[in-house]
């Protein structure tokens, strides 16, 4: 599960990367993602070239989780090599507290679905008083 808040930096190869970029077990592949935060949202794009947007995405809020699912269907050739991934894609990405989950907006524009999340205004810290027990 990826995170929108960014990873520290690793000195050894990123072994979450390696499992982000390619799922080799069975139909199930993950979809290639950047995240980053503006001033007043936070924003993630995937690549889904050759998905059709009004049937094979799915995307869904469950809690602080924020689920995208498609498929790209195999069409039948010809030819025998292909290079392309076909099957379903997803990815599962925990979402920041401040992210208002109500507003969400998605588009699908020449292969790249980008999700808008607006941030919520944050409240203002405020001291909890510890009281002793007994008094």
């Amino acid at each position: 599960m990826t995170s929108l808040l960014p990873r520290p930096g690793m000195g050894l190869p990123d072994i979450f990367q390696m499992f982000e970029t390619e799922w080799p077990f069975g139909e199930r592949h993950a979809m290639r993602i950047e995240t980053y935060a503006e001033k007043d949202e936070f924003v993630v794009r995937c690549e889904l070239p050759g998905v059709d947007p009004d049937k094979d995405i799915h995307i869904n809020v469950e809690g602080n989780q924020l689920k995208i699912s498609a498929e790209r269907k195999h069409e039948e050739r010809t030819e025998r090599h292909s290079e392309f991934s076909y099957g379903s894609f997803s990815r599962t990405l925990l979402l920041p507290t401040s992210c208002n989950t109500e507003d969400i907006k998605a588009e699908y524009e020449a292969g790249i679905l980008t999700i808008r999340m607006p941030r919520r205004e944050t409240e203002a810290r405020k001291e909890i008083p510890v009281m002793r027990k007994g008094k």
